[in-house]
């Protein structure tokens, strides 16, 4: 067997065989410490550590202080958390359901009610299942072999999400006799693992384990009420719906179903929306509503259908958005990195805001400025107005919910809502679907189509764009009146198409070709619709274009 060369990342030279297991590489060239190896990159290529070197090069570590390691992780964890389930629960469903506190919340179905009792047992079977560190077996194998096994364990979402792939092959797991699909990379054996909490939560669990930025501790549990209420309430319009995940998704999008679905996920955004200004109506002293929510979630559109609703309650809706007050973008502040950083509370003209804020409440006229994002400038001339005496101001941004945007304004005269597309769809029970893959997937296609920027250099900014939502964003999201989640079931459905077209611009040699590539595997398991059924009103058409309350 001819031998290879490598070249790792600290420099070194080393002379391996071909078809030396990167595991064994790992375990003889690399110090162990607390962090955990996940993946290795051979040639700048995430490669699993069970397979084979087969070519000489670059190769370097990947450990899960990483996204593309804590992902590892955390999917190796969830394998473990099932087997040991099934171990104890022979005939029981589980469902991981959505992220929560650095964690994913997810459910039992079995005979009897879910414990604490149980939960406790799980986490040591666990432990046992990792300490004996048993090997993680991949297998590629036809997709009907794979659709009977699911179908002798009884998984019917697995074999309603394999029925629909267009490909022959798929990639299994098998721990301890257990096989199991998982959309991504896995470790190759348990004991990579090791540091992890189970919880009894609500009706069900939470499996903890560290996130990148703390790969060697569990961050302290912090309760999200409002954040689970709405997911709860999410699930209970999938419910209605008749939709878990994609493989019954998929089912009505191939069927006559596919529009009376689309009409009745749009009616209940709109019921919603309607209960909100009911709220709002209800508070007599509100003068000020503000929309705060991660970026992409749709405020916009949202602020717009809400106007109408509070019109209808006799108010009268003055709209502002915050973006219209970012200072030019080549004067944005920087990020650690030396990147703009545009969700900044800085990059805004907070001075001119709260001018404009004050004088608009004192009933004056002010002239609110629009921002060109394809320029980066702000135009000068703007839109006039005057708050009227059943006037109430509509302000939608990122920053709404936090409290230096507006400290002058009484808390009784503020209603605080949060928006984000929280999505609690999965791709099957035992793989879900990330809340910010939904987001990023929207950007990228609004990016293009409205803001002059290519998928490449959304992918870029995103970690900046993640960093700015957890200082900015995610730690006033509880401090909000109401939640509203605008996720729509089917929308990943419509922006497919869209987002591919940016997403095979990018090339092997990018920086972020492996995202855009994880990002085209996602959405190969949805089956397109057309875009025009997709109401003209819906916040889906903020990102596609096509809306009603926008000039194009």
């Amino acid at each position: 067997m001819k031998s290879l060369s490598l070249t790792l990342c600290n420099g070194k030279s080393i002379e391996v065989k071909q078809g030396t297991i990167l595991k064994d590489i790992i375990e003889k060239y690399y110090e162990k410490d607390e962090m955990s190896i996940m993946l290795a990159k051979v040639n700048g290529r995430f490669r699993e550590l069970n397979s084979s070197l087969e070519e000489s090069g670059t190769f370097e570590a990947i450990k899960n202080n990483t996204v593309e390691g804590m992902q590892v992780y955390g999917r190796t964890m969830t394998f473990i958390f099932i087997k040991a389930t099934l171990d104890l629960f022979p005939d029981s469903k589980i469902t991981m359901e959505h992220s929560i506190s650095k964690g994913i919340y997810g459910e039992i179905h079995k005979e009897k009610v879910l414990t604490e009792e149980d939960v406790k047992n799980i986490k040591s079977k666990m432990k046992e299942l990792i300490d004996k560190n048993l090997p993680i077996n991949k297998f590629k194998i036809s997709k009907q072999k794979a659709i009977n096994i699911f179908e002798g364990y009884g998984m019917v979402d697995k074999v309603k999400l394999l029925s629909h792939m267009e490909f022959d092959k798929v990639n299994v797991y098998e721990l301890d006799g257990r096989y199991d699909y998982f959309y991504g990379y896995m470790a190759p054996n348990t004991g990579s693992v090791r540091l992890f909490d189970v919880i009894f939560y609500d009706q069900g669990f939470i499996l903890r384990y560290p996130d990148d930025k703390a790969p060697t501790k569990i961050i302290e549990f912090k309760e999200h009420k409002k954040l689970s209420s709405i997911f709860r309430e999410t699930e209970q319009w999938l419910n209605i719906l008749g939709v878990g995940e994609v493989g019954s998704l998929n089912d009505k999008m191939i069927s006559t179903d596919a529009q009376d679905l689309i009409r009745v996920s749009e009616a209940l955004h709109e019921k919603k929306i309607a209960y909100i200004a009911d709220k709002i109506s209800d508070e007599k002293e509100v003068r000020v509503v503000l929309i705060a929510g991660p970026s992409s979630s749709g405020k916009t559109t949202f602020s717009k259908r809400l106007s109408i609703q509070l019109r209808v309650n006799g108010l009268l809706p003055i709209p502002i958005s915050l973006d219209d007050y970012f200072i030019d973008r080549d004067r944005s502040p920087l990020d650690e990195e030396g990147k703009p950083d545009y969700e900044n509370i800085n990059a805004l003209d907070l001075d001119l805001f709260n001018k404009h804020l004050e004088l608009l409440l004192k009933g004056e006229e002010v002239e609110i400025p629009i921002y060109n994002f394809i320029t980066g400038t702000r135009e000068p001339e703007g839109r006039r107005f005057r708050l009227p005496q059943n006037g109430v101001l509509v302000i939608e941004g990122i920053h709404g919910l936090n409290n230096q945007l507006t400290e002058s304004i009484a808390d009784k005269n503020k209603f605080k809502i949060y928006i984000s597309a929280l999505t609690q769809l999965n791709l099957d029970n035992h793989n879900r679907i990330a809340t910010t893959d939904i987001r990023k997937i929207r950007r990228i296609v609004r990016d293009y189509l409205t803001r002059g920027y290519g998928g490449e250099q959304t992918l870029e900014m995103w970690p900046s764009i993640k960093r700015g939502e957890e200082r900015n964003i995610f730690v006033y999201q509880e401090k909000a009146d109401v939640m509203f989640n605008s996720t729509l079931v089917y929308e990943l459905c419509v922006l497919k198409s869209f987002a591919l077209k940016e997403l095979n611009k990018i090339n092997e040699d990018s920086s972020v070709f492996y995202e855009a590539e994880r990002l085209k595997s996602f959405l190969s398991f949805f089956k397109e619709v057309p875009v025009d059924l997709v109401p003209e009103n819906s916040i889906l058409r903020e990102f596609i274009g096509g809306s009603c309350f926008y000039k194009y």
